[in-house]
């Protein structure tokens, strides 16, 4: 997947000639980057006072909104299990891929009017953002816990003979039932040792059946101890072995049942989430670019994508073009705090700059 560089520049006579110059600076000529305008649409400024405080806030918005986009996109991934390569086609906003959808980015009227003042704007993003992560945290719980008893019980039946489930091995007739005198042990041994009665048998080793003399037990799993042949605790009860059946066949129809309609929740809502998280990218441009570069309104967003190979150069060739917008900038110190410039470690520049990173996942698909 994709990085992305969203930046704004001033507006020159026209926004346009901005567009223009960055065009012929870093993709006409050199193939520094694909270059897209980013619209965003006319908002409400409000004071600089509320400006400044709503510049911090949005950071740390900004920082949360991503954390549930990649949080909802990792439990994807560990939901599909063996169909991870499939993870990628799941994960779309507003029904397409997820850089078309930045590359095409169109302010969404009906989630988040524009008439409303631009906290109010953040606020929706934070409140439709954070009911996605709770929720996310109570389905990822229940479905998490069918899961795991379900591997439990599965361990339970593939595990070795000496501790797995024996309610598909064992018959009624292999055992004395009701005896006052006689019982019948389950002995675990490598097959090479193997003289008694066979019930089944791995790849390695065999379960055997013995029946002996109530009275002779410990003498028995005393020889059985020198003899490298291991007794296993075991007492027939049809009874349990028919729950343990009945609870795997229902953990697994469980598991099943949920599967489908927590997928497509994790769909609908990562498109949620990741639309949000685009909005308030747009919401931090518009905000820094009037309190960089001042009213009226006069600014022109965009977006890179820069050519991995061409990184530094294009950094270069950034700076050369808006240099003379902050002379500043190249030599101030990222760790300073200045309300309402957001600076992060190393990532301040004369023009407007946020990062957009889709590589939302732990693993490559």
């Amino acid at each position: 997947m994709a990085e992305f560089w969203l930046i704004s520049a001033p507006g020159e006579k026209t926004c346009q000639q901005t567009w223009d110059k960055l065009m012929v600076a870093t993709a006409r000529t050199n193939n520094l980057s694909v270059n897209n305008k980013f619209n965003i649409p006319d908002l409400k400024v409000g004071t600089l006072d509320v400006l400044v405080g709503l510049s911090d806030e949005l950071a740390k918005l900004d920082t949360f909104v991503e954390s549930v986009v990649k949080k909802v996109a990792q439990y994807m991934a560990d939901v599909l299990e063996d169909s991870r390569d499939k993870v990628q086609e799941n994960l779309l906003a507003n029904g397409v891929d997820l850089v078309t959808y930045i590359t095409r980015f169109q302010w969404d009227m009906a989630k988040y009017p524009i008439k409303q003042s631009l906290k109010n704007i953040s606020e929706i993003v934070s409140k439709v953002s954070t009911q996605i992560d709770n929720d996310l945290k109570a389905r990822a719980s229940a479905y998490n816990n069918l899961k795991g008893n379900l591997q439990n019980l599965e361990r339970k039946n593939a595990g070795s003979l000496l501790t797995r489930s024996l309610a598909d091995i064992v018959k009624k007739e292999d055992f004395v039932l009701d005896s006052e005198y006689l019982i019948t042990m389950l002995v675990y041994l490598y097959i090479q040792y193997a003289f008694i009665l066979l019930l089944f048998e791995d790849h390695d080793s065999g379960l055997f059946s013995v029946t002996l003399f109530r009275k002779a037990i410990d003498d028995f799993k005393h020889k059985a101890r020198e003899n490298k042949f291991t007794v296993r605790d075991f007492q027939y009860n049809e009874e349990e072995m028919k729950a343990d059946k009945e609870e795997m066949t229902r953990l697994s129809t469980d598991k099943k049942k949920q599967f489908g309609p927590l997928v497509r929740w994790l769909k609908v809502n990562f498109s949620e989430a990741f639309i949000a998280w685009i909005h308030i990218k747009a919401l931090r441009v518009f905000v820094e670019s009037v309190l960089r570069y001042g009213l009226p309104v006069n600014f022109q967003a965009m977006l890179l994508q820069p050519n991995k190979k061409n990184m530094k150069k294009l950094r270069e060739v950034l700076y050369d073009l808006y240099k003379h917008l902050d002379s500043s900038a190249a030599i101030i110190d990222a760790s300073m705090d200045i309300p309402g410039l957001n600076l992060s470690q190393q990532e301040y520049y004369p023009y407007v700059y946020y990062k957009i990173d889709c590589n939302l996942l732990e693993f490559k698909v």
